[in-house]
């Protein structure tokens, strides 16, 4: 669908009333964006666990199965950023788009809850066409209350973020309470409690931007000639229309949308290195480094995202939860990320800091290295505890997992926040949001690739000690390997970044 830009220009920033040092509108969204990320990260945890329980009859040999769909679910969500991004820019506005995104993640959240495996998926891609329409629009929102050159517009973006990771953080513990100690029937938690509550959240998310979106005083409205309401309706049924063909895109497999997944990428390749070409030397070479940064940015998320999957299955399985005062929740070590990023965040960009005081700050590439080799010592420790700390129950320590989602988070810190800024500044210039789709595409191929490594992880019959070993120990290997690789290569990467830090 297309039409006229809602933007076209750079909009005046209004006078906002000041809370805490910033506009007033930027808790608002940073409500908005917590009940969202609370309705997201709330069936995090469950979504593997559930579609073994309810469609395999609890078999193990279903893991292998729910992890792929794991994998293809996330691979989708983030390639429907970069629908929802065009759909607010050139179509709707970015109010009405997270609107309507939000509509349509509460929609699918509840279909979910309905145990049908084709209701199930069509659930799923509901969540995805919503989620691809508010995501990246609400992100796009918190820029805007700032002019360029505020100094506050860093720590705004940082506020907004602890919004992101306090629902991150709350949501797997509260959905976890509700489905197992208030509304569990026997020893199997209500699945569907953690669907609904979720949705819940999400209508939450839906009426506090709603109500709130006065407070922006015309920031993300679309221009006059973009505020036809027929718009709205069109859109939606374009949503409507998107849904069965994202569906049969879970449907097909987690093979077949990669190869999907790899033909989009590799189109965008092409035309960012041949705009890169035109634009001469300085402009190719830039686009050559961010490229090879995208290929290690697909193998950071291929093993990380193993922490809403396979790990979950060795949680719930291979891991003894006993701490002697209660049996933490398999629910609760999703909690765990958003609660290290919090701690974490101030630490690492501190560190940055007082590094770079010296002139000792690491390059972009170098980041990236730290990251990828962060990620591969959490596998690291894996290893090390299927190997020598295996009990006689055939389990491991608390401990190694609890330790394994912390240095995942502190090598996700090295590498996750730097990476849309280094778009920004290595992508040719009138392809800066197709620069911006490559990123977030690469980390969809990730993710679509971590749900068929985790399949291979549970086998066919589940999970056992033996092949999250050899399965953990691989990833530890391509892991170190490939961020070695990264920190060898990083002077000439650096090279062809011409100065940009």
């Amino acid at each position: 669908m297309s039409g006229p830009t809602t933007q076209t220009t750079e909009v005046k920033i209004p006078e906002f009333r000041q809370i805490m040092g910033h506009p007033a509108p930027l808790w608002m969204l940073f409500m908005s964006e917590f009940w969202e990320r609370f309705a997201f990260y709330g069936i995090r945890w469950a979504l593997v666990l559930y579609i073994v329980s309810q469609f395999y009859g609890g078999d193990a040999s279903g893991q292998a199965a729910a992890n792929l769909t794991y994998g293809s679910y996330l691979a989708l969500v983030y390639a429907g950023a970069l629908f929802g991004g065009y759909v607010a820019d050139r179509v709707l506005g970015y109010q009405r788009s997270i609107l309507l995104g939000a509509g349509f993640m509460a929609a699918g959240l509840f279909m979910i809850a309905i145990p049908d495996p084709t209701i199930f998926k069509f659930g799923l891609a509901t969540i995805i066409v919503g989620n691809g329409m508010f995501k990246p629009n609400i992100s796009t929102m918190v820029g805007k209350l700032y002019s360029m050159g505020d100094t506050r517009r860093d720590s705004g973006f940082t506020i907004f973020y602890m919004g992101i990771n306090v629902g991150g953080f709350l949501a797997p513990i509260f959905t976890q309470l509700l489905a197992q100690k208030v509304f569990a029937t026997g020893d199997t938690p209500a699945y569907k409690i953690v669907f609904i509550s979720a949705g819940v959240g999400m209508i939450i998310s839906l009426f506090w931007f709603y109500l709130g979106r006065r407070g922006l005083k015309g920031i993300g409205e679309p221009a006059p000639e973009a505020k036809d309401p027929k718009r709205i309706a069109y859109v939606a049924l374009g949503a409507l229309a998107v849904i069965p063909v994202v569906y049969a895109l879970l449907a097909v497999g987690a093979a077949a949308l990669q190869g999907v997944l790899s033909v989009l990428f590799l189109i965008l390749v092409a035309m960012l290195i041949v705009e890169g070409v035109r634009n001469g030397p300085v402009a190719r070479d830039k686009t050559i480094a961010m490229m090879v940064i995208f290929a290690f940015n697909i193998m950071f998320w291929c093993f990380f995202e193993q922490a809403g999957s396979s790990f979950t299955f060795l949680a719930d399985q291979i891991v003894n939860r006993e701490l002697g005062f209660m049996t933490f929740p398999v629910a609760w070590f999703q909690s765990v990320n958003s609660l290290a990023i919090i701690f974490f965040a101030p630490v690492v960009a501190a560190i940055w800091v007082w590094m770079g005081k010296r002139g000792q700050n690491p390059s972009i590439p170098r980041k990236f290295a730290l990251g990828i080799i962060g990620n591969g010592l959490a596998f690291g420790l894996l290893m090390y505890a299927l190997t020598h700390l295996v009990d006689d129950k055939k389990m491991i320590p608390f401990w190694t997992l609890f330790m394994v989602y912390v240095i995942q988070s502190i090598g996700e810190l090295c590498l996750s926040p730097i990476g849309l800024s280094m778009v920004t500044k290595l992508a040719p210039t009138r392809l800066v949001g197709m620069g911006m789709g490559g990123w977030f595409l690469s980390t969809g191929i990730g993710n679509n690739l971590s749900g068929i490594v985790a399949s291979m992880m549970s086998g066919e019959h589940g999970m056992t000690v033996e092949s999250a070993l050899t399965g953990y120990t691989q990833g530890f290997w391509i892991l170190i390997g490939g961020g070695v690789l990264l920190f060898i290569l990083a002077p000439f990467i650096q090279k062809l970044m011409h100065g940009v830090k």
